[in-house]
């Protein structure tokens, strides 16, 4: 498979997957892997989250930004890991803009809600498999 037709698939089953395995360091020096809801992407350059500020996953990430996040589609066989790094924001406009109806479940005091946090990943490379076929491209 050639790049161009690996970053298009990849772009395409980022679209569509409800969830990501977000992948951190942890203060043991042992990888955790937690699942995401993949809210919202820009291309496969940066994929946004929201998380509890209070959360494990917080803290490992304010102390080690470093990451990868992997989709998955299970009936194609195909995956996407994406290595980068996050940022743990806390601006109103970053909040807003992943507020989704029902997020008051977690966060009941809404979008000002102090342990509602936003994770923007920020990609510099990935690697996508499919088909027996193997393509790793800088983003």
């Amino acid at each position: 498979m050639e790049q161009q037709e690996a970053v298009k698939q990849a772009l395409a089953l980022v679209s569509r997957a409800q969830i990501a395995m977000l992948g951190t360091n942890g203060n043991d020096g042992y990888p955790h892997v937690k699942a995401m809801i993949n809210v919202e992407h820009e291309d496969l350059n940066t994929v946004w989250f929201i998380t509890n500020t209070s959360s494990r996953r917080t803290t490992q990430l304010l102390r080690d930004p470093r990451a990868c996040v992997y989709f998955v589609d299970f009936d194609q066989w195909m995956g996407l890991m994406l290595v980068g790094e996050v940022e743990v924001l806390q601006d109103a406009e970053s909040k807003q803009r992943l507020w989704r109806e029902g997020f008051e479940k977690y966060y009941p005091l809404g979008v000002t809600d102090p342990d509602y946090s936003v994770f923007r990943f920020r990609a510099h490379w990935g690697n996508f498999y499919h088909a027996l076929s193997n393509v790793t491209f800088e983003i």
